[in-house]
């Protein structure tokens, strides 16, 4: 089983340390208590491909599987056909998104915690 790949029938197989490197990635590294906003903002300006949706396997081939990219665009379910050399780069592409997501998040998370602290600072000073 390919990392970031769903497949489309019930042959899944999700191993432990595909599950685990997820869970750190998605998760637990964006907790980093060292984090500010400048380095979180200094992290997303490295990410250099996003791509939303997932990529699936829509069958097995003679050669292996063939995949399509789906995701929603304007309101639609829209499916594409990956080509076999191009799996590789939507499933870094889709790991892009899934970063700027929770770095996203704790960015929002740091930058309410700062207002909330400033509030209360001038709430102190009256």
């Amino acid at each position: 089983m390919m990392e970031g790949v769903r497949p489309n029938s019930s042959q899944f197989e999700f191993g432990p340390f595909l599950f685990l490197k997820y869970m750190f990635y998605i998760y637990i590294q964006p907790m980093n208590s060292n984090s500010t906003p400048q380095s979180i903002l200094q992290e997303l300006a490295h990410i250099q491909q996003m791509e939303r949706g997932t990529l699936n396997v829509i069958r097995q081939g003679p050669n292996g599987p063939y995949y399509n990219h789906q995701c929603y665009e304007q309101g639609r379910n829209v499916s594409r056909y990956v080509p076999a050399a191009e799996v590789a780069g939507v499933k870094e592409a889709i790991q892009g998104y899934h970063r700027f997501q929770a770095l996203a998040q704790e960015y929002v998370q740091l930058m309410v915690e700062k207002t909330r602290m400033e509030r209360a600072a001038g709430r102190s000073k009256k």
